[in-house]
């Protein structure tokens, strides 16, 4: 059996045929992570001493020669890693739980408010930012956790239409009032960190707001941070009401279609310069489409953004 080490000293057994990602969740180690399938490039790691073997094809595209995707590789040596643990997140137990559908309401065309309801037995726990993995009828599709915690047990979801979708046709179509599915949960690692950073900026675009929404919700009247929240889309039509967190915090709404007086014209991560933030004393939580994160990491880590700084959930297709 191989060890992998952490940069802060915590280890855990490599399991042969398992990826890295998965012997650290076997452990109840938590270390960065979203898709799972390559893909997204959550779980990359800087491998400091040692050697792994490739299980599944890395698609992300990594920058150095030692950089890996644990979620991707298992350790041939004893291996030691740039990441550390990420605490709490670790603790909470995955778990399979019903829940019942208990309302929907159009947030806009394309995108639906679905509010699951668990039993009040139901001891479900997460961490604000996290997803799930709704099961209905055989199928997962990952949703994020769009609230806080919130004491009726119900948890809040922003469904977007997809063509042909087999969940979202389900939501959009079939849906009715108390169907049953289960939640599978929780999952991921994207949630806000405990670091000295002045600033704290938010990305979205689309339904990405959602684990935002939750993280922001989350954070209390002392909370001694600047934030900034910047919200994408290509039009007007495809933003929608998120009153519990607008009314606290100031969203910069951003289109890369047109241009509408109020709102910045192009790419949220461009919106981010504009205003002149300082970004060596920032931290950055981007949720949306893998090529906005892709490209709003290389900007703005390019205009001094430290690297380890900027963390990710990338919506990638079920496919």
């Amino acid at each position: 059996m191989t060890i992998v080490t952490l940069s802060n000293g915590v280890h855990f057994d490599s399991i042969p045929k398992k990826t890295i990602l998965e012997s650290a969740l076997d452990s109840g180690v938590a270390i960065e992570y979203s898709c799972k399938n390559g893909r997204c490039g959550a779980c990359r790691a800087i491998v400091k001493q040692g050697d792994t073997h490739i299980l599944y094809r890395e698609e992300f595209k990594l920058k150095e020669s030692n950089e890996i995707l644990t979620c991707c590789r298992e350790a041939s040596t004893d291996i030691e890693l740039s990441i550390s643990d990420l605490g709490r997140i670790g603790l909470i137990p995955i778990t399979i739980s019903p829940a019942r559908v208990d309302s929907t309401r159009m947030l806009n065309e394309t995108v639906m408010e679905l509010i699951l309801r668990l039993p009040p037995s139901c001891d479900f726990d997460y961490v604000a930012g996290q997803y799930v993995n709704l099961i209905f009828d055989g199928k997962r599709r990952s949703y994020s956790i769009a609230n806080a915690h919130r004491l009726d047990h119900k948890l809040e979801f922003h469904i977007k239409k997809v063509a042909n979708g087999f969940m979202s046709n389900y939501f959009f179509y079939r849906c009715n009032q108390n169907d049953l599915l289960r939640i599978e949960g929780p999952l991921g690692t994207f949630s806000i960190r405990d670091d000295n950073s002045r600033n704290i900026v938010f990305l979205a675009t689309g339904t990405g707001i959602a684990p935002i929404k939750s993280m922001l919700e989350n954070l209390d009247e002392s909370y001694e941070k600047n934030v900034y929240v910047f919200w994408g889309a290509r039009y007007e039509k495809d933003f929608y009401e998120i009153n519990s967190i607008s009314n606290r915090f100031n969203i910069f709404y951003c289109t890369s279609r047109e241009k509408l007086e109020g709102k910045f014209f192009g790419y949220v991560q461009n919106a981010v310069l504009e205003l002149n933030i300082n970004l060596d004393e920032t931290t950055v939580y981007a949720c949306g489409s893998s090529e906005m994160i892709l490209s709003a990491q290389s900007t703005l880590t390019s205009e001094g953004l430290k690297l380890e700084n900027f963390y990710a959930d990338a919506f990638v297709s079920s496919g």
